[in-house]
């Protein structure tokens, strides 16, 4: 099993930053990817960003593609997104992810590049707001 602690949400205006970190504990070795989802009011959940442990590839959704800015620390086992340029349709609920190579069955299965990953261990998740 796989822990994810978020922090650092809260409530920002429109063009400011914010934060994010993702803490992730328990058998971490087992998981080749950590990323971001996030989830609006009213929206299903869909893909922000991702990084791969094995050779540290990134992969962004378009719609945050030079704004956001995944990051890992192997040391602290944690995950970070910088959040710059922020908009209002930003505001979400944003959950740490973390998992492997698909398989049959699996219930999330995110693809990034050629291959594919489900995604079996969630945070909880931290609230983002960005006000006009």
């Amino acid at each position: 099993q796989v822990q994810l602690v978020e922090s650092g949400g809260g409530l920002v205006q429109a063009g400011g930053s914010l934060r994010l970190s993702c803490a992730a504990s328990g058998r971490t070795f087992s998981s080749d990817v950590m990323g971001w989802f996030r989830q609006a009011p009213g929206k299903e959940r869909e893909f922000v960003a991702a990084l791969t442990w094995g050779d540290g590839s990134t992969y962004y959704a378009d719609s945050v593609k030079g704004r956001f800015t995944i990051s890992r620390d192997n040391i602290k086992n944690t995950v970070n997104l910088q959040m710059n340029s922020l908009k209002p349709e930003d505001t979400a609920v944003y959950y740490c992810a973390a998992g492997g190579r698909t398989r049959p069955g699996a219930p999330v299965v995110q693809q990034l590049g050629s291959r594919y990953y489900a995604m079996d261990y969630w945070g909880k998740g931290t609230l983002v707001t960005v006000s006009y």
